[in-house]
């Protein structure tokens, strides 16, 4: 036997200069010179040289896409959302575009590391969290101020906008395939529910991000930061009382099985928090892909994208919530909201301030989100 490489080099020889190059001896056993025989055996080897470099062509023009996110294959995240997206690119490139997904930080570092990891061409797609990595994302923080998002579907779309519109710049090396916000954020408590905000007084809760960091410690709480991999063991070592989290996190974090206090806001009312996510490409592996392969993953992104993933996460919470089934879950009336609205304030304005510090006018900002959230409701 003789190696493809072998017989590519051959080949590459006869179709440069035009000649029969020496074959294995199984095609070189002697034959009659025959007017016929040479270019018998010239069309032959064409054939040969075909079968021989076609994987090779077939493998340098396969492209293969690191993804790379924090959360179990098992989460609703890969199964209802980023699964799919990988087998939609793959047959509408007639798989010479495909994925290989890394659950759970596979290839290495931290949650917040994600976005460095991307940017700087480490792997080529993320999934994470922007408030994961405090002060990157400073303009799209707005989205998660409290109180700002009823539906993840429209606040999704209106999130794609927003960016396109006014905070692309903090997208740079990157290009952003869909940009998505989770379910209402719930409370989680291990020892009590929360039905007012004195409940709140002095327990250490978990958040995901600064802004609604700020809006625990407004309400009382004392407020610890940690990625959602790490809450169940720190639920579990009593290093925090509690945490807010969407009820799509369940079976991937299993905090239903210690936290056995489940507090929700009404749901006529705008959700507690949201978190806001990116999933994006490199944008020097982007720019790279051929052409048709550029398009196909253009008509893979953008705000419909953006607002089909919100629309699966809200599935993804009906399903997380049925696993607290066995547990006690109360809803925090609007009365109550009331006052927690108020101690909201200074955090928005706090917000407010800190971008107009940086030249943006953080004002209109803020109006621009709440006016493309109320226009994807349809309100």
């Amino acid at each position: 036997m003789i190696s493809i490489g072998y017989r590519a080099a051959q080949c590459a020889i006869f179709l440069a200069v035009g000649s029969i190059p020496r074959l294995p001896l199984s095609l070189n056993t002697k034959m009659e010179t025959s007017p016929m025989t040479l270019p018998r055996l010239a069309l032959a080897t064409v054939s040969l040289c075909l079968l021989a470099l076609a994987p090779a062509a077939r493998a340098a023009d396969e492209v293969v896409l690191k993804v790379h996110h924090f959360l179990p294959a098992g989460s609703y995240a890969q199964q209802m959302f980023i699964q799919p997206w990988c087998d939609k690119i793959a047959k509408e490139s007639a798989n010479r575009m495909r994925c290989q997904i890394y659950p759970s930080m596979q290839l290495g570092g931290t949650p917040q590391q994600l976005v460095d990891q991307v940017k700087d061409g480490v792997v080529d797609v993320v999934w994470t969290l922007s408030g994961y990595t405090a002060g990157r994302f400073p303009l799209t923080e707005v989205f998660e101020l409290p109180f700002m998002m009823r539906s993840p579907e429209a606040t999704s779309k209106a999130l794609w906008d927003y960016v396109q519109q006014s905070a692309l710049q903090e997208y740079k090396g990157m290009q952003p395939i869909a940009l998505h916000v989770h379910g209402p954020g719930v409370f989680h408590m291990t020892g009590k529910p929360i039905q007012t905000r004195a409940d709140l007084k002095g327990l250490k809760v978990r958040a995901p991000t600064r802004q609604t960091n700020r809006f625990l410690a407004a309400l009382g709480a004392t407020p610890v930061a940690m990625p959602v991999p790490q809450v169940s063991e720190a639920l579990s070592k009593g290093v925090i009382d509690g945490a807010v989290v969407p009820y799509e996190v369940m079976p991937s974090a299993k905090i239903q099985e210690i936290a056995k206090f489940h507090s929700e806001t009404d749901p006529a009312e705008p959700a507690l928090y949201t978190s806001t996510f990116l999933f994006v490409m490199n944008k020097g592996r982007y720019e790279g892909l051929p052409a048709d392969l550029k398009k196909v993953i253009d008509a893979n992104s953008g705000q419909a994208l953006s607002g089909q993933i919100g629309k699966v996460f809200t599935a993804a919470d009906a399903e997380g919530k049925k696993l607290t089934g066995r547990n006690a879950v109360n809803v925090i009336p609007a009365a109550e909201l009331a006052g927690w609205k108020k101690a909201a304030e200074p955090v928005v304005e706090q917000w407010v301030t800190e971008v107009g510090a940086k030249g943006a006018d953080g004002r209109q900002l803020l109006n621009n989100a709440r006016a493309l959230i109320a226009k994807h409701a349809g309100g």
